[in-house]
């Protein structure tokens, strides 16, 4: 007990801080385009963490993620834009809609392992991603669905890249407090159970298929709302932000940033995020370049940024150290 409750206090001092450094984090650019680009850091975090939950910690793949991305995002903007629904009331009732569907889908899907599970999430997003393209007259096509309002409080808009930045980051962070809750709580310890294994963790008393189910519907929603702050971000949603490259970088944020880690998804989420700005130069190549990133973190990473940084600083430390005895 002694233990837990140092652990507990432990995370929430890394929380803390790490809240006060995004919270400060915009003074330093002071607007502009470093700013935007945190903006997309926050959102990339949100499904980073999603699925981080699946993948990192129940040890379920899923290739179809961006599906219920664009799903939030599209299913918003149609309320909010055609319908003209309240922005925060479409976003509620469209993440509680896709939980629902993810709940009903994960039931058969689940079933599926390995490379199986993989195919059949791949075919998910693939069949969203169609519907966003051929739905002309409900999505606008290839052409993208645009008039999407900002989010709003009342007569405070949220207009610019400094109020969504914290508004997003503040989603943000109450979604990585709640899910470093679940992930420490008897839930999460299932879900670890299970990604060791599925057979000890039945032993154990886990009822393993409601628990992935559970897990996958909840990363649904947990990406459902990153769409919807998107739309309502950009003002503006088309099929190629959801398409199956998206759904595979998502993958590479987590195995970067390092996979049963919720820190880890906002390091592999910064680093992603960041990568393509610094190689718009070799924008066609992009996907390459992530290739050999996850290459090159599967082989002297393979714990990922989030476990990798600190082993190498330890590692540059202690030869620091051997150096300076050697030359005493």
């Amino acid at each position: 007990m002694t233990k837990l409750r140092s652990f507990l206090k432990h995370e929430m001092v890394k929380f803390i801080l790490f809240t006060i450094l995004i919270l400060f984090l915009p003074l330093a650019f002071k607007g502009g385009y470093l700013l935007n680009v945190f903006v997309f850091v926050g959102i990339h975090t949100l499904l980073a963490v999603a699925l981080n939950l699946l993948l990192g910690y129940a040890g379920q793949i899923s290739l179809g993620h961006a599906a219920f991305f664009g799903l939030g995002a599209y299913a918003s903007g149609i309320l909010t834009a055609t319908h003209g629904q309240n922005p925060w009331l479409a976003m509620a009732v469209v993440a509680a809609a896709v939980g629902t569907l993810a709940f009903i889908i994960g039931f058969p899907i689940l079933k599926l392992k390995g490379h199986y599970l993989a195919m059949a999430t791949l075919g998910f997003g693939i069949i969203v991603y169609i519907a966003f393209n051929e739905a002309v007259e409900l999505t606008g096509g290839p052409s993208g669905f645009s008039g999407i309002p900002n989010l709003s409080l009342g007569g405070f808009s949220f207009d610019t890249d400094f109020k969504n930045y914290y508004l997003i980051w503040g989603m943000t962070l109450v979604t990585i407090l709640l899910s470093l809750n679940l992930v420490n709580s008897r839930i999460g310890r299932g879900l670890k159970a299970i990604h060791d294994s599925e057979v000890a963790a039945r032993v154990m008393g886990v009822n393993v298929r409601f628990l992935k189910v559970q897990i996958f519907a909840l990363s649904a929603v947990i990406s459902s709302i990153a769409g919807s702050l998107y739309a309502h971000t950009m003002t503006f949603v088309s099929p190629t932000s959801f398409g199956f490259n998206f759904s595979v970088e998502l993958v590479t944020m987590v195995i970067i940033g390092g996979l049963g880690s919720i820190y880890g998804s906002f390091l592999g989420a910064a680093l992603l995020t960041f990568l393509p700005e610094i190689l718009r130069a070799f924008q066609d190549y992009d996907i390459v370049v992530y290739g050999l990133l996850l290459i090159f973190m599967t082989l002297f990473m393979p714990g990922g940024l989030v476990r990798g940084i600190p082993a190498l600083v330890g590692q540059i430390v202690s030869r620091a150290g051997a150096g300076s005895k050697a030359d005493a």
